[in-house]
This record gives C-alpha cells, sequence and structure tokens, in this order.
C-alpha cells in the first residue's frame, strides 16, 4: 500500500515541480486530504464502489474548486484508477518529498512541564546549526517523562528523560538479580 502511494507521490512530485507549483499543489492536495478525512460524507462517496468513476470525477470538479489543474488532473486520474483510498499516503509521501526538497527537518520537544517560547526556540536553534536544515518545530507537554526532554527530529528519537533513565536502571537492576 505504501509503494502505490509512494509511486502516486512521486509522480505528483515531478509534474508540480516540473510546472513550478510544488507548492500550490502540496498546499491543495494537503487541504483535499484533511476535508476527505474529517467528513464521512466524501469518504462514503469517493470510496464506495457504488458511485461510477465518472460521478467521482464530477466530485473533485465539485469539492476542488479553483484547484491546480495539474492537482485536479490527479485526483481524476485517482478516481478513474479507483485509487481515492490512497489519497492520505499519498499526502504523507508527498509532503516527505516536500519537506526534503526544502530542507525541512520536523522536530517535535516533549517535557514533562509546558517549556517557554525561548527555551524551545534555542533548541531548535542548535538542531539548526547542527544540520544545516531548518526545521518545524513544535512542543508538547507529557507528565510520563517526568523530567528531561524526549525529542524527536526527523525519524530519530533522542530520550534524554526521566522515565528513559529509571526504565534503563531498571533492566539493569532485572538483570542483576
Amino acid at each position: 500500500m505504501e509503494e502505490i502511494a509512494s509511486v502516486y507521490a512521486r509522480s505528483l512530485f515531478e509534474v508540480a515541480q516540473a510546472h513550478g507549483k510544488l507548492d500550490t499543489i502540496h498546499e491543495q492536495l494537503a487541504q483535499f486530504a484533511d476535508a476527505l478525512e474529517q467528513s464521512r460524507e466524501l469518504q462514503i462517496f469517493f470510496f464506495s464502489p457504488y458511485f461510477s468513476s465518472e460521478e467521482k470525477r464530477e466530485g473533485i470538479g465539485r469539492v476542488v474548486v479553483d484547484g491546480d489543474e495539474h492537482l485536479v488532473r490527479f485526483l481524476e486520474l485517482l478516481a478513474e484508477k479507483h485509487r481515492l483510498p490512497f489519497v492520505a499516503r499519498i499526502n504523507r509521501a508527498l509532503h516527505e518529498l516536500w519537506a526534503e526538497e526544502q530542507r525541512l527537518l520536523d522536530v517535535e520537544v516533549t517535557s514533562a512541564i509546558q517549556l517557554d517560547a525561548a527555551t524551545v526556540e534555542a533548541i531548535g536553534r542548535r538542531i539548526e546549526q547542527q544540520t544545516g536544515r531548518r526545521i518545524q518545530l513544535s512542543a508538547k507537554v507529557d507528565e510520563g517523562v517526568i523530567g528531561g526532554l524526549v525529542l524527536k527530529v526527523g525519524n530519530m528519537v533522542l530520550d534524554a528523560s526521566i522515565r528513559n533513565r529509571l526504565e534503563r536502571l531498571r533492566k539493569q537492576v532485572a538483570a542483576a538479580a
């Protein structure tokens, strides 16, 4: 399933890039995927085998108002090939390609208490310096961390939390016993 989404996302990425519309198509596909995710009626219509490909293509024209012509044709192709249920995965794969092109890196800072904005921004600047990439920074609170930080940088997790240290200590004690 992921492979199918990757193939479609790569194709859309290349077309969007060739026509200089990568940002526009990235944003519009995300909006379409969000609308599908939030509307049970749209899911039933676009994912159901009871509606023909032609009806779905017409529906895309009504849902994607003022959409980029390349995106509209892409969505129509997905409808024709019965691939609209893959839109969320295609959107994620396209976002990954777009982020790589933009040299963006997702960074999530998790702490036991709310950190002040200056601290979070300082962590972000430090990661930018070390990676040489721009970052999209988010912060969240998880009381289960107990203390310290958990940093998720791209697909890598750096766990410097008290919870993690306690878990390692528990394993060492259990192994010694």
